[in-house]
């Protein structure tokens, strides 16, 4: 009798704890599922990076008509000292370039610098090796100061039979020289994270981006990850006197050793940080050891102008805070750790290597 009544006992004190306790929310989905965390750590929130520094990864297609004084304003704020506008020809015309570097010179300022675009879609056309080598040399007379590819190279630009344009095609090789030869770099974007190829499923990191964002799927597109960007590699081989400054750490963010051992086997390949600080700042000893060792290699970039979230960039590079957000949750899930770099590699990835790898940037805007 005893032990009945034990076991009445405990589960009269089990419905009552469960009728106690409120039901869970089923109406949230699992995306809006985003904590703050209760950690209690040390915070840095900078608003303003330490040095002066130039972004080579920026967009700003308005450029032949905006108010470039009250963008200097908004640069002064973050400490942008020189902004790299990546698209000169905004959609693909002369005129647009004109008038950018118009309205720069309008401006008075030297803090702009604008490269140019190069349109691939006619590449079959027996004058198109000509005309567009000659297209870059006037774009660089008019004050141009490097080229800038899309990831629509090697993904989506066809020619005139529906082909996919490689971007190591024969044909564009005078291209890539002919950037040597006036001593301006190749910014490049080739392809896209390497997740947006796999199955769109529990495996897939970039699970919440892709589902919010699907149409950043390539899940099944007919050319694979591997051979675009084996593609971009061949042109880094096989024009060593031109400098390559190779986007978004070449999606190697999450392998430093493999973005390494590229470093090493190309020396006329650079990289930048635009869009995947992310990656740095979760793996803080790593990424601290690698921007180290490779501290003449890698630039500073940023890919959008959202003055707002230069911060977690500045935060990531300079403190040595502990678990903070990164600042779209879609792209990144995971927390961020800062690298704490000594002022000395800091100077290098802020400008000091863009001072290097890309002409006629006013270096008089700089501490040594």
């Amino acid at each position: 009798m005893k032990k009945y009544f034990i076991a009445a006992l405990l589960a009269g004190n089990i419905a009552f704890a469960c009728a106690q306790e409120k039901p869970l929310d089923d109406k949230m989905d699992f995306e809006d599922y985003d904590p703050p965390s209760t950690l209690v750590v040390p915070e840095h929130r900078l608003t303003r990076a330490k040095f002066p520094f130039i972004d080579v990864h920026n967009h700003q297609f308005n450029m032949p008509t905006q108010d470039l004084n009250a963008l200097l304003k908004e640069m002064d704020k973050l400490n942008m000292a020189v902004m790299v506008n990546l698209s000169g020809r905004g959609r693909g015309s002369t005129e647009h370039l004109e008038k950018s570097l118009e309205n720069v010179k309008k401006t008075n300022t030297k803090r702009f610098i604008v490269f140019t675009n190069m349109d691939f879609a006619a590449i079959d056309d027996p004058e198109w090796q000509g005309r567009m080598v000659r297209q870059l040399e006037e774009d660089v007379k008019k004050g141009a100061n490097g080229l800038k590819i899309y990831k629509s190279l090697g993904m989506f630009t066809q020619d005139s039979k529906g082909n996919r344009v490689h971007i190591d095609d024969p044909r564009i090789d005078p291209i890539w020289a002919k950037c040597g030869e006036l001593g301006i770099p190749v910014l490049i974007h080739a392809a896209d994270p390497k997740q947006f190829w796999q199955p769109i499923d529990k495996n897939n990191e970039r699970w919440l981006e892709l589902k919010l964002h699907p149409g950043r799927r390539h899940d099944t597109d007919p050319v694979s990850w591997e051979t675009i960007i084996a593609e971009q590699h061949n042109i880094f081989k096989k024009h060593p006197k031109t400098k390559f400054i190779n986007a978004h750490l070449g999606w190697y963010g999450s392998d430093l050793k493999k973005l390494g051992e590229l470093l090493d086997l190309y020396p006329n390949m650079y990289t930048e940080i635009g869009a995947v600080i992310a990656e740095l700042g979760r793996q803080p000893r790593a990424a601290k050891a690698f921007l180290t060792k490779y501290q003449d290699r890698v630039l500073f970039g940023k890919d959008s102008w959202v003055p707002e979230e230069y911060e977690t960039y500045f935060r990531v590079l300079e403190t040595a805070d502990e678990y903070f957000p990164y600042h779209k949750r879609y792209h990144a899930f995971w927390r961020m750790y800062g690298l704490d770099l000594p002022d000395d590699v800091l100077k290098k990835i802020y400008y000091k290597n863009a001072l290097k790898v890309i002409p006629n940037i006013d270096a008089s805007q700089f501490p040594k």
